[in-house]
């Protein structure tokens, strides 16, 4: 690895086998499966994918990382040197995986743009910060913009925790891997994810706030009138939206939208 890290970048390297084959693994790749990775640096997860029998489309932003990495010719393997947040998931076949180490600054916008992409993947395997892989997958109590958007889309697992000394630089924290499967059916449509999602912003817009604070502030509509709506959907007045389910968001939006 005779590339330096950019910290512009987000880059950390990670060359450890049994941490690459546990993400794999997590992923569930199977032979001749379409794999999107972003961020392949050198290529160690990129060389575990392909020897998984995966065909690898990899989106790498760093010009220098990517001619590198074409340089090697590998089989199966595509590289685009490209910034993910602009790519066309529409180019790839349906059914495709994503796995990848990705900077921490990319992964709220990543998430959203996979999640509501008209050609959404069919699972999400990221290794991330320890933090944020747990984020997602919170329960209520520790619920968070991210973890209801992922959640609306994916059913979330938590993987590996990878210690920072594994890592070339070694970030300031752990990390760990999430695995994200695509549900059937996500739970809010292509419709009305515009407006469900301006109210849940809206209800952790102050975090410290009870909801008919929070909500009436974000939404504009008078304080009684969002407590009277909590009251009818059996929430507690009192609740922080961290403390909200997101079948508890679903019926919220419906009466807050009616």
């Amino acid at each position: 690895m005779n590339t330096v890290a950019k910290k512009s970048l987000g880059q950390h390297w990670l060359d450890d086998k049994q941490t690459l084959s546990a993400i794999c693994e997590l992923a569930d790749i199977k032979k001749a499966e379409k794999v999107l990775e972003i961020g392949p640096g050198h290529g160690s997860l990129t060389e575990m994918l392909l020897q998984s029998g995966a065909k690898v489309t990899a989106v790498e932003l760093d010009k220098e990382l990517a001619k590198n990495l074409i340089a090697k010719n590998f089989e199966n393997l595509r590289v685009i040197n490209q910034d993910i947040l602009e790519f066309d998931l529409t180019s790839l076949p349906q059914g495709y995986k994503v796995v990848a180490n990705i900077p921490y600054y990319l992964t709220s916008n990543l998430i959203r743009n996979l999640s509501e992409s008209t050609n959404p993947p069919a699972s999400i395997t990221l290794l991330v910060q320890k933090e944020v892989a747990q984020r997602i997958c919170a329960k209520p109590g520790g619920m968070s913009v991210l973890s209801v958007s992922a959640q609306v889309y994916h059913d979330c697992t938590l993987g590996l925790i990878v210690p920072a000394e594994k890592f070339i630089p070694p970030p300031k924290v752990d990390s760990q891997v999430v695995h994200m499967a695509r549900k059937l059916k996500p739970l809010v449509d292509n419709q009305s994810k515009k407006q469900f999602f301006h109210v849940v912003k809206a209800g952790f817009a102050g975090r410290r706030k009870t909801l008919p604070n929070s909500l009436s502030a974000g939404l504009h509509l008078p304080k009684e009138e969002v407590a009277e709506i909590l009251r009818r959907v059996n929430i507690d007045t009192n609740t922080r939206a961290q403390q909200l389910s997101i079948d508890d968001w679903l019926k919220l939006n419906k009466y807050l939208t009616r």
